[in-house]
């Protein structure tokens, strides 16, 4: 079982350099299907989840040639299938994203229900409601989504319930191509969304409105091939930065919006934490007592929920108690009860977690939870007191590219390796 191991307590300083983010290049791939030809995707992180999105495209007939580690140059003119695999799309939410494109070119899709973190309960319900107010009709078989267009799609406007970015990105994208005008209504927000209507629209979509509450979408006749370049990974860029306020020594993270990280930034200058923002770099640490701070997740621009387990690293050693609200997903406090083992003092109630305060952690074996659950109990082993193994960091792989050498780079004691699996041995 490979594993990775954190001796904790060695000074943590320098810069780091974050990549494209994950949570936009992965439907930046899927677009691609609806622009027949070659397109580049340029700073592309080396992750697993990009792997698997790789793996999908080509099932449906496309071709990849990686240019370059961080460069993709995806041929969508070969794609002559609209069913997705159920073994590489249940490995990963992101699966649903090539839902709007197939149904663009080909008028139908097969796409089995979306896998993933064990976060939540990954309901589609507003995909599927804001799809058949542009003419799709559905049909759930055997974990299946069948989806078809008999008559085209035809704008309308469309209001979603909650600000969901899977659900704008899909309407997005099936209404390229649709008759008339789609309008969404109460449309997230977040920069990755920006990011995929800013390389739709440089495709020839017609797109106003992307980073607002409203959203519409011209229908065009086609799309071109284009190269474009990933936006940062403020997630990736955060959990650094949060790895900064743990310390008293300067982090310096690049390759990022800081404006992308508002909120968070916002908070953390609230619990004490120096934060110099720069162009397309931001620097923090720490000179004196983390303070309380009370946080609840929101979408975009509220305080994401991808940013809510490291910055509960931060509050288990702050000076007194706080609350964390996760509004988000029902189950992405798994990670507290793994924090807990290494001495901090996390209740949960509900979808609140009260934090008190401690003054030091211990090293301890803990296991992952999900992806951002494990990069943050890799940040508690680097100052926790004593060695830290992390299990089940295959989760961490999915969002994080070189994370262990990364943290080298700044001065961490910590290595990936192999240990006996014990749970397999007690299974058998």
């Amino acid at each position: 079982m490979e594993v990775i191991e954190v001796e904790g307590g060695h000074p943590i300083e320098g810069e780091v350099t974050v990549e494209g983010a994950k949570n936009s290049a992965l439907k930046l791939m899927a677009a691609t299907i609806m622009a027949p030809g070659v397109t580049t995707l340029t700073n592309v992180p080396n992750i697993a989840d990009v792997h698997v999105m790789g793996k999908v495209l080509k099932k449906l007939g496309a071709t990849i040639d990686v240019c370059d580690q961080h460069t993709l140059c995806i041929d969508t003119s070969g794609v002559d299938r609209w069913e997705t695999p159920y073994e590489l799309v249940a490995q990963m939410r992101a699966s649903t994203a090539v839902l709007g494109p197939l149904l663009s070119r080909f008028g139908k899709a097969v796409v089995a229900m979306p896998g993933g973190c064990k976060i939540g309960a990954r309901k589609i319900d507003m995909h599927i409601l804001g799809l058949e107010a542009l003419g799709v009709k559905f049909k759930i078989d055997h974990g299946n989504i069948h989806a078809s267009a008999p008559n085209g799609i035809t704008g309308r406007v469309v209001t979603l319930d909650f600000a969901s970015v899977g659900a704008t990105e899909n309407l997005m994208m099936a209404s390229v191509f649709a008759k008339g005008v789609t309008t969404i209504d109460n449309a997230a927000r977040e920069p990755e969304i920006v990011d995929l209507a800013n390389m739709l629209c440089e495709m020839g979509a017609d797109i106003k409105g992307a980073g607002s509450p409203i959203i519409e979408v011209r229908g065009v006749k086609k799309l071109h091939p284009v190269t474009h370049r990933v936006v940062g990974d403020r997630i990736e860029a955060g959990t650094f930065l949060a790895i900064g306020g743990l310390m008293d020594r300067p982090i310096t993270v690049k390759g990022f919006e800081p404006q992308h990280l508002g909120l968070v930034l916002r908070k953390y200058e609230e619990m004490g934490l120096t934060v110099e923002r720069g162009n397309r770099c931001c620097t923090i640490y720490r000179k004196g007592p983390i303070h309380p701070i009370d946080i609840q997740t929101l979408p975009y621009p509220g305080f994401p929920t991808d940013m809510q387990a490291q910055t509960m690293c931060l509050l288990s050693m702050s000076d007194g108690t706080c609350i964390i609200t996760e509004n988000i997903f029902e189950n992405r406090f798994m990670f507290a009860s793994e924090l807990n083992r290494m001495g901090s003092d996390i209740k949960i109630e509900g979808h609140h977690a009260i934090v008190h305060g401690v003054k030091k952690l211990s090293g301890a074996q803990v296991k992952s939870p999900d992806l951002r659950g494990g990069a943050a109990l890799v940040m508690a082993g680097l100052v926790a007191e004593g060695l830290t193994t992390v299990s089940a960091i295959h989760h961490i792989d999915r969002g994080y590219e070189h994370f262990v050498e990364k943290l080298q780079s700044l001065g961490a004691h910590i290595v990936r390796t192999n240990i006996e699996d014990t749970e397999e041995e007690l299974a058998s």
